[in-house]
């Protein structure tokens, strides 16, 4: 038997590839399929199931592509309703790979149809379970998601939620390991440890969702206090993930059409499309071509796409480095951006090179923001409440760069004012979208504040998020 987690960090999302005598199962795999065929191969095993823990929010699935390429049967746990062929699995239906089974559990709370995949090898002993987004590393999937399908509130379902995890999870031996779908940075969830692999026993001691003497008021309580508002391309990933899509191959040839500047600059005015400009934030502010959108590959990239672009049918243009313009609309297709309609050939260096306007963006380092604050500059902070709460500048104001499209009338036009996240990645997503509407009176901060909190900047008092978190 082999176990392996395919873990993707931009997404925080964990795929498994297990295998076992010329047979295996994918669970929850993402959109591009050819990983999971090459493992195949290479193993020389059939892929005989796909298995789905629940219709995923934060990313689109490669179950259809990889069922159609493989003959797999697609598997989802009771009460699933999907618009192709699917098998839609009892509670405690088994399901036998090669020598090893897995039982399904149902598991709802965080959407209805959630199930984890009990792991069983050839001696019926339970090894391993696969929890999807019924139980993270230090978390439990947040119960808001799925109300509307559901026609439940929050906390309903978390009561589901909190059911769920003592009946058919917490009665597993303690010795059995546990495989979440997410890990630390996804959307799924409030407090996930950055851990990928745990086991029950360890979990019901750290989980603070899992305490032994919990009541169902106080589960839910604590579950659902604190949830930020889910990014918007959630229901639609889940539409995509219920319905289908284009396969990728097509999203493929739609997107990889390489454009002279002067072409790229027609197809801009000819489409309305979005300028996206997926290059380090460092390079970017340099120079870039005007009106571009800046959203860096060596980030948090897929998810920010979509907390900031709100229509997954957007048509986008791409400006990347060269050599990444295939890796780029494959990790848009990942969650649902599948209308790349071409991208800048030879990237910004050609733009630059055709003579065509540029822009760039105004930056400074900790040490001259800590000489311009005896000014008493505006100083605005584009990271999470979170860490706004945590620590921040005297006298500077949250701003989040999350809901920054629907609070840009917060950004002062008649001042002049500085920005700065916690590192710079996401102030100059913020700043590129701020130039792109019309603002051009600021100054970033250069390291964030990592760099500013190294200086003499006065700042609030630390308090730990945890401690935030039970306040």
């Amino acid at each position: 038997m082999k176990i392996e987690q395919i873990y993707t960090g931009c997404l925080a999302q964990g795929a498994y590839y297990i295998s076992s005598n010329n047979e295996a199962v994918i669970i929850d795999p993402l959109r591009e399929i050819k990983p999971y065929l090459d493992r195949a191969a290479k193993d020389g095993v059939q892929i005989k199931y796909v298995f789905e823990t629940h219709f995923h929010a934060d990313f689109v699935s490669g179950h259809i592509d990889l069922a159609k390429a493989t003959g797999a049967t697609i598997v989802y746990g009771p009460t699933a309703n999907p618009s192709f062929d699917a098998h839609i699995a009892t509670d405690g239906e088994v399901f036998k790979v090669g020598d090893v089974s897995f039982k399904v559990l149902h598991t709802p709370g965080h959407t209805m149809e959630s199930s984890c995949f009990l792991l069983l090898d050839e001696t019926d002993k339970e090894v391993a379970v696969f929890t999807g987004d019924t139980l993270f590393i230090g978390d439990v999937g947040r119960p808001d998601l799925a109300q509307k399908a559901a026609n439940l509130t929050q906390e309903q379902l978390a009561a589901q939620l909190y059911h769920s995890l003592r009946d058919k999870i917490m009665t597993l031996p303690n010795e059995v390991v546990v495989y979440p779908a997410h890990g630390a940075g996804s959307a799924c969830g409030k407090n996930m440890s950055k851990e990928t692999t745990s086991t029950i026993g360890l979990q019901k001691q750290l989980n603070y969702a899992l305490r032994a003497n919990m009541t169902e008021a106080e589960f839910v309580k604590e579950v659902t206090d604190g949830l930020l508002p889910p990014p918007a391309y959630f229901p639609l990933n889940v539409g995509m993930n219920k319905h289908g899509y284009d396969s990728i191959s097509e999203v493929m040839q739609r997107g990889l059409h390489a454009l002279t500047p002067t072409e790229f600059e027609l197809t801009v005015e000819a489409t309305g499309a979005l300028m996206l400009d997926t290059r380090n934030a460092q390079t970017f502010s340099e120079g870039f071509v005007p009106n571009s959108i800046n959203i860096g590959l060596d980030g948090q990239f897929a998810p920010w796409v979509g907390a900031l672009i709100p229509d997954i049918k957007q048509q986008i243009l791409l400006i990347t480095d060269v050599g990444k313009e295939e890796e780029t609309i494959t990790r848009l297709a990942r969650v649902g951006y599948d209308f790349v309609i071409g991208y800048l050939k030879g990237g910004f260096e050609a733009w630059k090179e055709a003579g065509m306007e540029t822009d760039s963006i105004s930056r400074m380092s900790a040490d001259e923001f800590a000489t311009q604050f005896a000014q008493s500059p505006i100083v605005i902070d584009v990271r999470k409440p979170t860490e706004f709460a945590a620590e921040h500048v005297d006298g500077a104001k949250n701003i989040p760069l999350d809901y920054i499209n629907e609070d840009l009338a917060e950004f002062p036009k008649d001042q002049p004012f500085i920005i700065h996240c916690a590192g710079g990645y996401r102030s100059i997503i913020a700043a590129s979208i701020l130039k792109a509407r019309g603002w051009d009176n600021f100054i970033d901060v250069a390291g964030g504040f990592s760099a500013i909190a190294k200086t003499n900047v006065p700042r609030t008092d630390f308090v730990c998020p945890t401690t935030l978190r039970k306040a």
